[in-house]
């Protein structure tokens, strides 16, 4: 099973989701990353809030590097999760058939209580935004783990 965690720039919440769940899976079998729909931060390392935050839940992303979405992701991966609905329709909008639509979902989906679908963009706030994003996320890693265990 390969997992990509996908937002626009790839330096705060996808990295953060790749982080939480790799730090959940067990099996070497599962191969989580991450990715923006733009390429501003290409080969950039995480925002230090993001690896910050990580880093006091005791999960180490200081090593990640932000990277673009690429179509062939599409067949590289088995699940492309979408960080919120912006980067969920620029992913749609690059798929080329059916198969590749299908492997694209909006991470907060797999909280089935949570009504909120997008995770915020913390970038241009506080580190409390890097925290309730951190939440967020590791709650519906939770439930992906739990999934592919």
């Amino acid at each position: 099973m390969k997992i990509l965690m996908v937002c626009l720039g790839n330096i705060c919440r996808s990295p953060l989701a790749e982080g939480i769940l790799a730090s959940k899976v067990v099996s070497k079998n599962i191969i989580i990353d991450s990715a923006g729909t733009s390429g501003y931060h290409a080969g950039e390392h995480p925002d230090k809030r993001s690896i910050k935050i990580a880093e006091k839940k005791g999960i180490d992303i200081s090593k990640q590097r932000s990277r673009k979405f690429m179509i062939d992701d599409f067949e590289k991966f088995d699940l492309i999760y979408a960080m919120d609905e912006s980067n969920f329709q620029d992913l749609i909008t690059l798929a080329r058939n059916e198969n590749e639509i299908k492997k694209v979902k909006l991470i907060l989906k797999e909280v089935s209580e949570n009504k909120i679908l997008n995770v915020p963009d913390p970038y241009y706030g506080s580190n409390q935004g890097f925290e309730k994003v951190f939440e967020m996320l590791n709650e519906a890693c939770e439930v992906i783990a739990s999934k592919y265990v």
